[in-house]
């Protein structure tokens, strides 16, 4: 067991609500430390995070400390110990220590205990099992101090058991390594993922979603896919193709166009191929309104953007708006396994910085004072002249307009929709 002075200077920790907390909860016969992520991201100079803390108080006498300090409690999870406290606003979690008494994936039975060891030892990854008191000292049970400096992801304990207890931790095993681990996988780890992958099918949709999102932004997100989709973990989850090479390709187009990762965007190359699959992927992982939308245009044909030219793609850019023009492109630059420097897919890419659509200029009065009674000729008629006006480059001389609008009342006519 290691316990040293390590962020004895960290500033998150000796100031602000972070110490409150902890100085609250760590007095006549208690104590408080910070447990898990915020822990290791500060050993690895990252920002601490949310800030989850665990105490020996039970959650009754979290609660009548916080009252007697005058501080706001919720109990967001009081049947398995957990309080959060509110203080400047900023929700501060805290849960009592607690040691498994059966396991049986997301609804095991657990007792709160006083015993940090066995605290630890219920958790996911030894980078995980970290804890820190007010003083900077951390404490490390399982080894999690030496893992975390080697960005090495381990299972606490037999892997195999670990992911009996919660199936989700096959997920999230993938994900933490590629946010903070360096090289292959832990072999182990992989393997009994692997083993366990049928146990994927119980997890609640919600869960895969928010997890999958997470894993497709880090760092490594390219690398855990490939091991995910060899190990047939990735089609077990989305029930499909998983296309590792377009999400490797997206991921570098972003970096090339110094984009902010987007994990629909990257969802999408990775699992999207033409509508149905983005339909299936919506159902499947009971994605938003909005990312189901988003995943369905971009896989409405992107093929045929490898021949657009400009005049084209900017009729197309007026039909989708910059947004879903823009993440169409990309996926079909990803998907063309074209050269990331391509010059014809980053003017595509770039078309909307340089060129804003202008407004439709032709109203419904147009037509009417050309004899259009109101119905749905007119609506008709409005269609016609606008597909006009954009196969025309979208011409804003009123000469050009007039013609525009005169042969769309003669076309109705001529068709008898008037």
């Amino acid at each position: 067991m290691s316990a040293e002075p390590i962020l004895a200077h960290a500033p998150w920790l000796t100031a602000g609500g972070t110490a409150r907390v902890l100085q609250l909860l760590g007095t006549d016969g208690e104590e408080a430390r910070v447990v898990g992520g915020a822990v290791r991201n500060a050993l690895l100079d990252l920002v601490p995070g949310d800030i989850d803390i665990a105490t020996t108080a039970r959650p009754e006498e979290v609660m009548r400390r916080a009252k007697a300090a005058g501080i706001k409690s919720v109990p967001t999870g009081i049947d398995h110990g957990t309080i959060t406290l509110v203080i400047d606003s900023h929700p501060y979690e805290v849960t009592t220590l607690r040691e498994d008494t059966e396991t049986f994936g997301r609804k095991a039975k657990v007792a709160f205990g006083r015993d940090w060891v066995k605290d630890a030892e219920r958790r996911d990854f030894t980078m995980n099992g970290l804890s820190v008191d007010a003083r900077g000292v951390v404490y490390d049970y399982v080894g999690g101090i030496a893992d975390a400096k080697a960005r090495r992801v381990r299972f606490i304990g037999d892997p195999d058991q670990r992911i009996a207890e919660d199936y989700l931790r096959i997920l999230r095993f993938f994900r933490i390594h590629a946010a903070f681990g360096a090289g292959a996988p832990d072999r182990d780890g992989t393997l009994a993922c692997i083993r366990g992958r049928a146990g994927l099918a119980s997890l609640s949709a919600e869960r895969v979603r928010m997890e999958m999102l997470k894993l497709l932004v880090a760092e490594g997100a390219s690398a855990a896919a490939s091991v995910m989709a060899e190990g047939g973990l990735l089609q077990a989850l989305i029930g499909g193709v998983a296309y590792t090479g377009p999400l490797q390709m997206m991921i570098a187009i972003e970096h090339e166009l110094g984009l902010t990762a987007s994990p629909t965007r990257r969802l999408a190359a990775l699992t999207v191929a033409v509508t149905e699959d983005a339909k299936r992927l919506a159902s499947r992982l009971r994605l938003s309104n909005a990312e189901a939308k988003a995943l369905d245009s971009m896989g409405h044909r992107w093929w045929r953007f490898a021949t657009k030219d400009e005049a084209s793609a900017r009729r197309l850019l007026y039909r989708l708006g910059p947004e879903r023009y823009h993440d169409r492109v990309l996926l079909g630059w990803a998907r063309a396994a074209s050269d990331v420097h391509s010059s014809h897919w980053r003017a595509l890419a770039e078309l909307p910085q340089r060129w804003t659509a202008p407004k439709f200029p032709l109203k419904a009065a147009d037509f009417i004072a050309r004899g259009m009674a109101e119905g749905p000729a007119l609506g008709h008629v409005l269609t016609l002249a606008e597909d006009a006006w954009l196969a025309a480059d979208f011409p804003l001389e009123e000469a050009a307009l007039a013609a525009i609008a005169d042969q769309a009342v003669v076309r109705v006519s001529r068709d008898g929709k008037t």
